[in-house]
C-alpha cells in the first residue's frame, strides 16, 4: 500500500533559507529498499509509526520500531529492509533546501547542519503527519496554507528531537513604538477610563498634551474627551443590563457626580433614556 503526492514544489521560507517539499509519500512496506543516496542540499525525512524493520546507514544497522524517526541528508546512503513479521508503515517528505542572504534561521540552520539523525520522536510527529496528508487528500478551501504551515511543524519538531528542549536564540522582536501606543491607548480606555486624564495618557505614551491629541484623533478619529466618553458609555450598557446594578450604582462607578448627571449623558449619547435602555435588555 502506497499514497504519493510526487512532483510537489511546495515553498516554505524559514529566516535565509527555502525549503522546498518535493514529494511526500506514505507507504506499507511489503519489499526492501535498496540502497540509495541523495544530492546536496536534499533531505529525506522518515518517521515510522507502525511495524519493524532495519536500515542500514552509511555500513551501520539501525533497528526500526514503532514511533522511530530518522533523517538522511545529502550523500548519505542508506537501505531499508522490513520484517516479515510485521512490516513497517513509513511516512517520507523529501525536502530541497535553498540558502540565500540574509539572516539565519536557527531551526532551519540546525536542520540543514544535520545530515543524519536516528531516534526515538519525542514531538508527536504521528498526528502531523496524519494531518498533512488528511489536507492533501480532501483539498478543502486553504489547503495549500495548511500543509505549508504543518511543514514548518514538521520542521520545527524535527530539530527539536534533534536538540530535546533546548532553548531558541532567536525571541519576537518588540512592537514598534506606534504599534505600541495603539495598545496603551487601548488598555488605558478600556481599563482605567474613570479616572484617565489626557495628562496621565500623554505620560502614558510618552508624548506632550497636544501630540497626544493628535495622535488619538489622527489614528482613532476622536478627540481625549470622545474617546473617554464612548468607553464610559460603553460600561454603562453592561452596567445597566445587570439587573443587579441600579441606576445609581452605574452613575457612581462611572465616576458621575450624580445620577441625573449621568442619565442626562446616557441619553445625549445613545437617544434614549437609561430607564428605556435597561427595560428594552430586561425584555430580550
Amino acid at each position: 500500500m502506497r499514497t504519493a503526492y510526487t512532483d510537489l514544489n511546495i515553498r516554505i521560507d524559514m529566516g535565509n533559507t527555502t525549503f522546498f517539499a518535493l514529494n511526500i509519500a506514505f507507504e506499507r512496506f511489503l519489499r526492501p529498499m535498496p540502497g540509495h543516496s541523495h544530492g546536496q542540499d536534499s533531505y529525506e525525512l522518515h518517521y515510522i509509526p507502525h511495524g519493524h524493520g532495519r536500515v542500514w546507514i552509511d555500513g551501520t544497522v539501525y533497528e526500526i520500531g514503532p514511533n522511530t524517526l530518522y533523517m538522511t541528508g545529502p550523500l548519505v546512503e542508506h537501505e531499508q529492509v522490513p520484517s516479515r513479521e510485521d512490516p513497517m508503515t513509513e511516512y517520507c517528505i523529501y525536502f530541497k533546501m535553498k540558502q540565500g542572504g540574509g539572516e539565519t534561521d536557527p531551526a532551519a540552520a540546525r536542520f540543514a547542519g544535520t545530515p543524519f539523525w536516528f531516534g526515538q520522536d519525542g514531538q508527536e510527529m504521528y498526528p502531523l503527519m496524519q494531518q498533512i496528508f488528511y489536507e492533501m487528500e480532501h483539498r478543502y478551501t486553504g489547503y495549500m496554507a495548511q500543509v505549508e504551515a504543518l511543514l514548518v511543524q514538521c520542521i520545527v519538531k524535527t530539530v527539536r528531537n534533534y536538540e530535546s528542549r533546548k532553548e531558541s536564540t532567536a525571541h519576537f522582536l518588540p512592537s514598534n513604538l506606534v504599534d505600541s501606543k495603539y495598545l496603551v491607548v487601548e488598555e488605558s480606555f478600556l481599563y482605567d477610563f474613570r479616572e484617565l486624564t489626557l495628562e496621565e495618557l500623554a505620560r502614558r505614551l510618552g508624548l506632550g498634551v497636544r501630540q497626544t491629541e493628535r495622535f488619538l484623533k489622527e489614528h482613532y478619529g476622536q478627540t481625549f474627551l470622545q474617546k473617554k466618553t464612548e468607553a464610559k458609555m460603553s460600561m454603562a450598557k453592561l452596567y445597566l443590563a445587570d439587573p443587579g446594578t441600579s441606576v445609581s450604582e452605574a452613575a457612581e462607578r462611572l465616576g458621575y457626580s450624580s445620577m441625573q448627571h449621568f442619565c442626562y449623558a446616557f441619553r445625549r449619547y445613545y437617544g434614549k433614556t437609561a430607564g428605556a435602555y435597561r427595560k428594552e435588555m430586561q425584555e430580550l
